[in-house]
């Protein structure tokens, strides 16, 4: 073979050469470890979602059918059992009337029906079994509308029973299950936002209950447990969160705007107690807010 062929064909040969030993190389070379999965955010951590304080979520978000998720929302539950300090609470002082009649707006039902699972747990915290079936009665009537009645009617039966025979703990597990299977329905019809306003019109009327129970019967202790800013920024951050449509509600304006007026009566972030005067303005702007839901709902 003449000098140029035998140059190509050593040429080509390490040509050859160098491809395999490439190949071998890569071959030898483990594949490259896939990033681990990323961690669900816990509720309320989610991108742009307000963080939900973390004794507010009840156990019964935790359960195998519904789970924590993004649409879980604080526990009325958790918020009436921070009024265990205040000591008994004067039902005929703090009562309201109860209707069925409900209200035309869905907000106003939506909130509606969160500050009746909140007359439950006064019902239930006052040991008062003659009040509860109207409170019964009337979730049954606005869960309807709501589109959760059949979910609601299995709740309602058990507090009638639990009612009567003053099985208290029972009753107080029935109303917290009521509102997680609220939520669970908002989610099967992609309603979430009413489960956000459900627990928010909870804790609207809890916060008015706790805040006249203490104006009424000051001591600079019990107000330690009024002093919950985070609660108040947490509902107020989850109102603008919600859908443009529902942000644009009146009554949800109204009630954002008494929010934001809540934090700054609350004495500040390094406040350990109020004054009886503060504990009254606080009490009086709690007020004030619940009625932008109670007042639609006498029909």
């Amino acid at each position: 073979m003449h000098l140029p062929g035998i140059f190509r064909a050593r040429t080509l040969h390490a040509a050859l050469i160098g491809t395999f030993m490439t190949m071998a190389t890569l071959a030898q070379t483990p594949a490259p470890v896939p990033p681990p999965p990323p961690v669900p955010p816990k509720p309320g951590e989610e991108a742009g979602k307000a963080k939900i304080p973390e004794d507010l979520l009840g156990d019964e978000h935790i359960r195998e059918e519904f789970g924590v998720n993004q649409f879980t929302t604080p526990s009325i539950r958790k918020l009436f059992e921070m009024l265990d300090g205040l000591g008994k609470l004067s039902y005929d002082a703090l009562k309201r009337p109860i209707t069925r009649k409900t209200p035309s707006d869905r907000v106003l039902v939506s909130l509606g029906l969160g500050s009746l699972i909140a007359d439950g747990f006064l019902i239930v915290q006052c040991e008062k079994v003659e009040a509860m079936e109207d409170v019964g009665r009337a979730l049954i009537k606005y869960a309807k509308v709501l589109g959760t009645g059949q979910r609601m009617n299995r709740h309602t039966q058990s507090l009638f029973e639990h009612s009567i025979e003053g099985k208290w703990d029972q009753l107080r597990s029935e109303l917290a299950l009521t509102q997680a299977d609220v939520e669970a329905e908002m989610v099967t019809l992609r309603d979430v936002d009413i489960a956000h306003l459900v627990s928010l019109g909870g804790w609207v009327r809890a916060f008015e209950i706790a805040t006249r129970s203490v104006a009424d019967n000051y001591a600079p202790e019990k107000t330690q447990r009024l002093i919950r800013p985070d609660i108040a920024e947490y509902y107020a951050a989850s109102l603008s969160n919600l859908s443009p449509a529902l942000q644009a509600n009146e009554s949800l304006k109204a009630i954002q705007a008494g929010l934001s007026d809540l934090v700054p009566l609350m004495g500040g972030p390094e406040a350990k107690s109020l004054t009886e005067e503060q504990t009254q303005k606080l009490a009086d702007k709690a007020a004030a807010l619940a009625k932008i839901v109670t007042e639609p709902m006498k029909g």
